[in-house]
């Protein structure tokens, strides 16, 4: 194999680049900036050959570079910076505003920054014919930086942006022309309405887009935003929300108008709250959307709920239980009748951990009811009843009704208030198993609460078999997550000596691809369990407060949440910033 040496490219300098580099240059390349070994580069050589593939494809399948590595061996080469492409950090405007979509198409590139004097452009091949005049004379900018990513990075942003731009464009185009203010625009209260066409094509791939978008992001919330002028877009990726992009305020009332004709709500009313839902396949699986919309100042705000099955029903070993916790509630699921609580705030994971369990008791000898208010996702193993206050179908009466439909477990949405308190203990007391929810920061003024409801002292004693808080963290990327050195603040933050802290591996996540550059991909459950032990009936039968409650259920062995997520930074799944974030200081 012949030396090759390093070249500097006239990248940002201006002029012809070099020829494009065939697959014995790039696997010398990969020598020389020690990604491969030319023993392993000439092991390349002979499947590629065999398999009639491309060298890159043969990399990646035998395991010895992946795309990011031999971009960046690439890049090095060409004496370029080589970027990873977070496209919840790039503007759509600067994307294809400017450049063209064909144009960069044609020559796989795409525009990720711009200021008033220079252009950063992206490019997955850094010796393929660089138009740099070309750009200079569109753009008017005579600094153009050039870097290098990855082709599947580009080629993802070509494709989501540049149809999307379009679809905005074209809708703005087209109903420009028709729009009047929005009577839901409470600065335009006067002037007739006129209803913009929801189904308009260009609206309709515009919505298609953004959700097809959201889905790839692993987002679990999309929120439209309207301001005085614009509609913000923003998703909820773990439990953090990230501005996407920005909608004309024209094209969202026709996406608003949309969204609210495919979930069901009525298009013509925006002064009043209204909920619906929409079933979507995507990838193969049927996806569902809970749609909520809400008069604010400058127009309807929706959000629409992601309940993908793949993250809201999981085998309950994988949970977050630790190795102690999941016995314990493995026996709560073993018992015949009695009433199961989950309690945190609304995102901390209840849904999910009620599913799995129903998902998990299901059996085709067993008749399972639930209760929702709404029903967050249909389950064929399930018979589901949505809550409907309008026409008196509350909790309380639909329980009152399921009693007499001989369930076998009964999950209830949520115990909210003394009639539904009631009736989930009588179906308690009539030999049922319970499951259901309540708004309580830990495990034992879950009592409190019920004591609060109505609910006399002896027939908790007689019914609750154990309760659960539970909370969220996001989990280090498994494809970044690397080791790190502890330090005095980490020790001061865990509440540990330094010395005990450096016997553990920490982690955490350097940033890539996969994660968004966040060093998160996903979220893990952080869980404190409380079964009601004698001990636990004694202090309940005396009416004893929350905090004599905590004290006898941490003397039985109960952990704090707080404890549960230093656990998961010991383990190395997680990391002390999320720790503190989500259990506090």
């Amino acid at each position: 194999m012949r030396e090759i040496k390093p070249r500097t490219p006239p990248a940002a300098a201006g002029g012809a680049s070099s020829p494009q580099h065939d697959a014995s240059d790039l696997l010398q390349i990969l020598v020389f900036r020690h990604t491969l070994t030319r023993e392993q580069a000439e092991r390349v050589r002979r499947h590629a050959r065999g398999a009639g593939v491309t060298v890159q494809h043969t990399i990646q399948q035998l395991g010895l570079a992946t795309e990011a590595q031999i971009s960046e061996a690439l890049a090095g080469f060409a004496n370029l910076r080589f970027v990873t492409l977070n496209p919840l950090e790039l503007d759509l405007e600067v994307v294809t505003g400017a450049l063209s979509g064909p144009f960069a198409r044609r020559h796989g590139m795409v525009a990720i920054a711009k200021t008033d004097q220079k252009l950063t452009v992206a490019v997955h091949d850094p010796f393929a014919p660089f138009p740099l005049d070309d750009i200079k004379r569109v753009t008017g900018l005579r600094a153009i930086e050039r870097v290098v990513a990855t082709k599947s990075d580009v080629e993802a942003i070509i494709k989501n942006f540049y149809e999307l731009g379009s679809s905005l464009k074209t809708a703005e185009k087209q109903l420009a022309a028709q729009w009047l203010p929005d009577i839901g625009n409470q600065e335009y209260l006067s002037g007739e309405d006129q209803e913009l066409d929801p189904a308009a094509a260009p609206v309709v791939k515009a919505l298609d887009h953004l959700l097809s978008y959201a889905f790839e992001q692993r987002a679990s919330d999309i929120h439209f935003e309207p301001k005085r002028s614009v509609t913000l877009v923003r998703l909820r990726i773990d439990g953090m929300l990230h501005d996407v992009h920005v909608v004309p305020k024209v094209v969202y009332q026709a996406l608003v108008s949309r969204i609210k004709l495919l979930s069901g709500c009525n298009i013509a009313e925006k002064r009043r709250p209204q909920d619906g839902r929409i079933k979507r396949e995507q990838g193969g699986r049927e996806i569902e959307l809970r749609v909520s919309t809400m008069p604010t100042a400058f127009g309807e705000k929706a959000v629409l709920r992601i309940f993908d099955p793949d993250v809201l029903v999981k085998g309950i070993d994988r949970l977050g239980f630790s190795a102690t916790d999941f016995p314990i509630f493995e026996n709560f699921l073993g018992r015949s009748h009695g009433i199961i609580l989950v309690t945190g705030p609304t995102g901390s994971g209840k849904t999910t951990t009620l599913y799995s369990t129903l998902k998990h008791l299901a059996k085709p000898e067993l008749n399972i009811i639930t209760i929702e208010d709404p029903i967050e996702m249909v389950h064929d193993e399930f018979n589901q009843v949505a809550v409907r206050p309008n026409i008196d179908l509350t909790f309380a009466n639909a329980l009152r009704t399921v009693l007499r439909q001989d369930p076998d477990i009964i999950m209830v949405g949520e115990i909210r208030d003394p009639e539904t308190a009631q009736y989930a203990v009588q179906a308690a007391l009539t030999g049922h198993l319970v499951l259901s929810t309540l708004h309580t920061n830990d495990a034992p003024s879950s009592i409190t609460r019920l004591l609060d409801l109505g609910v006399p002292h002896f027939l908790i004693l007689s019914t609750v078999i154990g309760i659960i808080a539970q909370r969220l963290v996001r989990v280090n990327c498994t494809r970044c997550k690397q080791p790190i050195e502890a330090t005095i603040e980490m020790a001061n933050g865990l509440g540990l000596p330094l010395d005990e802290l450096r016997r553990h591996t920490l982690m955490k996540g350097a940033g890539c691809l996969h994660c968004r550059q966040t060093g998160y991909a996903g979220r893990d459950g952080i869980f404190q369990i409380m079964p009601i032990t004698e001990k636990l009936r004694g202090l309940i039968g005396r009416q004893s407060s929350s905090l004599d409650l905590f004290d006898g259920a941490r003397a039985e062995g109960m952990r704090t949440l707080r404890e549960a997520a230093v656990e998961k930074v010991l383990q190395g799944e997680t990391t002390v910033s999320e720790m503190m974030r989500v259990a506090g200081i």
